[in-house]
């Protein structure tokens, strides 16, 4: 991996977010053999007209009952103690990095300093450009209980005062260039400030986190979703809905294979060309957090040579895209003789709409040894 600057602050604050040496995911079972009326090798049921999934169940989840919030599920499945070869968050484009020390210690102190004026079931509206703070972000407010409300940052201002009328959040977190768009009326945190970068720094005059107690039933987020027809709408998903989420792309099939034998320290290093603000790079960062994994987040605008650039750089493994990124390394590769060295490269995420069994072919012939895998209806 490329050399990066990496914020290794840490911290001996101790709060409910804090990892278990516990997992809470059970291991995957495999399927039972099916019944004599399903195909063996498609799992189409001729009695039922329906096809069913032959792939191993994802693991088990915790019981339903149990008071967990996402974050301390999420950090059950980190390793103990935090992994200190490789970060835990890059910013692609500077290559300032996170470790992961920092990013536990960020988002408890942030927990900490933000208790005192927002708590559990008010709604955080996120207008921002990606950027590494906004996973510390996600995870300080779920862990409070807060229902987290990201929106699109190049939305225009009409569009984001609908999206506040559907979430009537208390508070938003914006930067100096989003926070225009905002109704006036609503009080605002500039996450480019002084003020915000001093929360995620401890200090003895925040007070001692309790616990707070959060059911999986608890609302978490309210995702945007145009559906099928119509209007931007308001998706509520619960902390279980995330958990579920999480169990299903850290467990087969979804999950990576262990990096290849031949590449000595290798790691799993997810390039997120997707934004944070859609269920698609909200599940997949905090996801790779969870798996002791290395989310490099796009901070500047997709450009296809740019990325195959970052994939040298930083030695991706695995690629986060939506169909018209992938049609633009398609493109790029089909047209030239790329210089880049792309080797690392073992498998691709296309979500956020559907892609076509074209593109999926051509794909295949420019990128042979990537595995292309489609993920779709995550905030259902």
């Amino acid at each position: 991996m490329a050399s990066t600057t990496t914020d290794t602050t840490t911290s001996s604050t101790s709060s409910s977010s804090s990892s278990s040496s516990t997992p809470l995911l059970s291991p995957p079972t495999p399927p039972p053999p099916p019944p004599p009326s399903i195909d063996p090798k498609s799992g189409f049921c001729a009695a039922t007209q329906t096809f069913r999934s032959l792939l191993p169940a994802p693991a088990a989840l915790p019981p339903a009952s149990l008071p967990l919030s996402l974050p301390s599920f999420l950090l059950s499945l980190l390793p103990s103690p935090p992994p200190s070869s490789h970060p835990a968050l890059i910013d692609a484009a500077s290559g300032r990095a996170l470790s992961f020390p920092a990013l536990l210690s960020q988002s408890r102190s942030l927990a900490a300093a933000l208790r005192r004026s927002i708590s559990h079931g008010d709604v955080a509206f996120v207008l921002s450009p990606p950027r590494l703070d906004v996973p510390v972000l996600y995870l300080a407010l779920l862990s409070l209980g807060v229902v987290v409300s990201p929106a699109n940052p190049v939305s225009t201002s009409p569009e984001i005062s609908r999206l506040v009328g559907l979430s009537r959040p208390s508070v938003a977190f914006v930067t100096s260039s989003t926070a225009h768009k905002l109704p006036s009326n609503l009080p605002t945190i500039l996450l480019d400030s002084p003020r915000f970068r001093s929360f995620l720094q401890i200090s003895e005059s925040y007070p001692t986190v309790e616990a707070v107690v959060i059911r999986q039933s608890d609302s978490a987020a309210i995702l945007y979703s145009s559906g099928t027809t119509g209007r931007v709408k308001g998706v509520l998903l619960t902390h279980r809905n995330l958990i579920s989420v999480t169990a299903l792309l850290i467990g087969p099939p979804l999950s990576p294979p262990p990096p290849p034998a031949t590449s000595a320290g290798a790691t799993t290093t997810t390039l997120l060309t997707v934004p944070l603000f859609h269920v698609y790079g909200f599940m997949l960062c905090l996801k790779s957090v969870a798996a002791g994994e290395t989310a490099a987040i796009q901070t500047e605008r997709f450009d296809a040579k740019r990325t195959l650039a970052i994939v040298e750089r930083f030695r991706i493994t695995h690629l986060a895209l939506a169909p018209p990124a992938v049609l633009a390394l398609v493109r790029i590769r089909e047209a030239e003789d790329a210089a880049e060295d792309v080797s690392s490269l073992q498998a691709a995420f296309c979500g956020g709409a559907p892609i076509g069994t074209d593109l999926i072919r051509r794909f295949s012939s420019v990128f042979p040894n990537v595995r292309l895998i489609p993920v779709s209806s995550l905030t259902d």
